[in-house]
């Protein structure tokens, strides 16, 4: 069976009329004690400034921006900064603040202006982005016009410390492209070099000169096929030169010397005749140098049929003793001529073989210089794209650094000014009242449950069935409300006192 009987709404209504001095009495006391504790409280006031944050005024796509940090991060970098000791410090002195709590260290003084401080994010669409467009910056200080003072100084370092962020990154970031472009300068004079020296050694090799090399090519062997050729007819002409020299020296030996001999004749007729033959297999009948040799046939003849007839000889009037005839000397200084022509034509052509070998030589080793002049070229070339990249982003840097110097960059602008706060924020002594007064009920319900537990009297029917286990025959209602029955109550233990202290 368990100790206590299930409570129905009217055993609660009953408890209240009981006990509502205990349920209601702490309540009212404790509102009315934190409401007067509260009126000890220094009142506390708040001033708050509103910063918005003014995009670049040139157009990204004129100068681009060189700080890209995200404006959440780079403001929580700025008040790590601003909330340090050496920039707190100097205003905590400027200032005053905490006049009253000197004897504190300054660690602590810093850690109350840091919980003094609040900033605040204001976010909204920005180019379809929900992103950061400016912050709130508030104070909370006893005297308002101090909160205001100090308010205004914060949001002054905010837009300092921002100014000279941007300033001191945007430098950096110029500095670091300086020295990146000045490296790859250096690479780039290293290429150009070993580019020049190899197209010094291999001068006339280079894949750009193979068509050059090639059309010097085709005119040399022209050249020496036609220096060929003329050495040819050189060489054939100083063959029947020499042949005619030949004839005509051994005909003039044989007038000096009175040579009749019959075979000798013969031989320089059959010498003769085979000179016609050299000349009709190269010129034409007409040729004077075939017409002549036939002539020197038909005088050989007839030098052959008079040497079969003896006769007295007789030197030639017109040749003086030991002198060699004109057409011999004529001869002679020809030869001498077309030897100095074969001459120069044997060395035109040695000439002409030497350049085209060479030339040859250099075709033969292009695809060789070709890959290595490739490689070079390649890495010139990846060293001039860098080097250029390089230049135009430092160019960029530079006019993005003299943006931020000019303030035309990303920049704060206070949009609400520091506000002098007419009210307190703190304390509330209302909800502080509100606060003692359920702290009282709270204790009373405490109480009202304890001297409800403490006790069970019988107090209904429904009491006395459950606790006795017996049926109740018949009951006495209780006419007399709850205040008259208290005070009958009352009224009774005053006379039982009165009659004791009687007694």
């Amino acid at each position: 069976m368990s100790s206590h009987r299930p409570l129905v709404l009217r055993d609660y209504l009953g408890i209240l009329r009981r006990r509502a001095v205990v349920l209601i009495a702490p309540a009212l006391v404790l509102a009315v004690g934190a409401y007067s504790a509260s009126l000890v409280l220094k009142n506390q006031y708040t001033a708050t400034t509103t910063v918005l944050v003014e995009q670049q005024r040139v157009p990204d796509d004129f100068v681009r921006p060189v700080v890209t940090e995200d404006l959440a991060e780079r403001l929580a970098t700025m008040q790590e900064q601003i909330f340090s000791r050496s920039r707190l410090e100097p205003m905590i002195q400027r200032f005053g603040l905490y006049k009253d709590s000197r004897h504190l260290p300054m660690e602590d003084l810093l850690e109350r202006v840091r919980k003094s401080i609040n900033v605040t994010s204001i976010r909204g669409d920005s180019r379809g982005r929900n992103t950061v467009t400016g912050f709130a910056i508030s104070f909370t200080s006893e005297d308002p016009r101090l909160a205001q003072r100090v308010c205004t100084e914060i949001a002054s370092m905010f837009m300092e410390e921002n100014l000279r962020v941007r300033e001191q990154r945007a430098q950096n970031t110029t500095d670091f492209l300086s020295k990146q472009l000045h490296d790859a300068k250096t690479a780039l004079d290293e290429q150009d070099r070993r580019l020049a020296e190899f197209k010094t050694r291999y001068m006339g090799q280079l894949p750009e000169q193979q068509q050059q090399n090639l059309a010097l090519l085709s005119g040399y062997v022209t050249q020496l096929e036609a220096t060929t050729q003329a050495l040819n007819r050189a060489q054939q002409d100083k063959n029947y030169t020499q042949a005619m020299l030949a004839q005509q020296t051994a005909a003039w030996n044989a007038r000096q010397s009175n040579d009749a001999n019959p075979q000798a004749v013969e031989q320089q007729l059959a010498t003769a005749q085979a000179q016609v033959i050299a000349l009709q297999a190269r010129y034409t009948d007409d040729h004077p140098d075939v017409i002549k040799a036939k002539s020197n046939v038909v005088q050989m003849r007839k030098k052959l049929e008079a040497s079969k007839t003896p006769a007295v000889q007789t030197p030639q009037a017109d040749s003086p003793a030991g002198a060699a005839p004109a057409d011999v000397l004529q001869l002679r200084n020809q030869f001498h001529s077309l030897e100095a022509v074969v001459k120069q034509r044997q060395a035109d052509q040695k000439r002409l073989q030497d350049q085209v070998h060479a030339i040859q030589a250099r075709l033969n080793l292009t695809p060789v210089v070709e890959e290595q002049y490739k490689n070079l070229t390649r890495d010139y070339q990846t060293a001039l794209t860098f080097y250029n990249e390089l230049l135009a982003k430092k160019a960029q840097s530079e006019m993005a650094t003299d943006l931020e110097r000019q303030q035309q960059g990303e920049r704060f602008k206070i949009v609400d000014p520091a506000n002098l706060p007419e009210k307190p924020v703190s304390p509330n002594r209302p909800l502080i009242a509100i606060g003692g007064f359920a702290l009282g009920g709270a204790i009373g319900l405490g109480l009202t449950v304890f001297f409800e537990m403490r006790r069970r009297p019988l107090r209904t029917v429904e009491d006395v069935e459950f606790y006795l286990e017996l049926p109740v025959l018949a009951g006495l209602p209780d006419k007399r409300g709850f205040w008259k029955h208290r005070l009958a109550r009352l009224h009774k233990r005053g006379r039982v006192r009165a009659a004791q202290a009687g007694n």
